[in-house]
């Protein structure tokens, strides 16, 4: 029978580690930040430890498999998951997101099993390629003539229409489109470019120059 203590323990050991990865996903405005990351982790290491109490309590009398409610976990997870995933024009977003929901449901029935060594270095492992990797892409996108745009303008309708025409008329292909409202008056644009042949960044922000309502551009590759 587990201690009072190692119960503690574990949830708070899930709680800090699935606080490190949603920290960077809560930084990069995803639809599934801290609270969700928390709340995805402790329940998983709940289920485990409530696995392994049942089976102290019956397992003599029954046959008893500790790990099933576990592998309810990770199926379960995936409807969690798909309500990250969202489309927008041929782009898809959120997969990233819906990913790292599951492995921190994995980490959490990690530490509910006591195995924490393979918990602490997985979650190393997530938040270096959430953030070192992440600009690893950004350099190979740049290296493929992809950029990255961030732009700050008027929150009203039809500006990313203007926008989308600035850019086609230059030959700029728009690969992804991420909107944030900041406030009522202000919005947050981030663009995926390609751009054609040896065009460079500065005609970009020539061309976005020219369209009203734009308050800032910074180049975020």
């Amino acid at each position: 029978m587990l201690s009072t203590q190692e119960i503690l323990l574990r949830i708070l050991l899930a709680f800090l580690l699935s606080s490190a990865i949603g920290m960077e996903r809560e930084f990069g405005n995803q639809a599934a930040g801290l609270r969700t990351h928390i709340l995805v982790c402790t329940g998983s290491t709940l289920v485990m430890l409530v696995s392994f109490h049942l089976f102290e309590l019956y397992g003599g009398r029954t046959t008893m498999d500790p790990a099933r409610l576990g592998a309810q976990v990770i199926s379960g997870i995936g409807f969690l998951g798909v309500g990250t995933i969202m489309k927008e024009g041929a782009s898809i977003r959120g997969l990233t997101t819906a990913a790292g929901l599951w492995v921190v449901a994995c980490i959490g029935l990690a530490v509910g099993a006591g195995f924490y060594l393979g918990a602490v270095v997985v979650t190393i492992v997530i938040v270096i390629t959430l953030t070192v990797v992440n600009r690893l892409e950004a350099r190979i996108n740049k290296s493929r003539n992809n950029y990255s745009i961030t732009l700050r303008a008027d929150n009203v309708p039809g500006q990313l229409g203007r926008i989308g025409s600035a850019l086609g008329g230059k030959g700029i292909s728009i690969r992804n489109i991420r909107m944030i409202e900041l406030d009522e008056f202000t919005v947050e644009i981030i663009l995926l470019l390609k751009l054609p042949g040896q065009m460079g960044l500065n005609e970009v922000i020539q061309a976005l120059n020219e369209v009203d309502g734009i308050k800032q551009i910074v180049d975020s590759s």
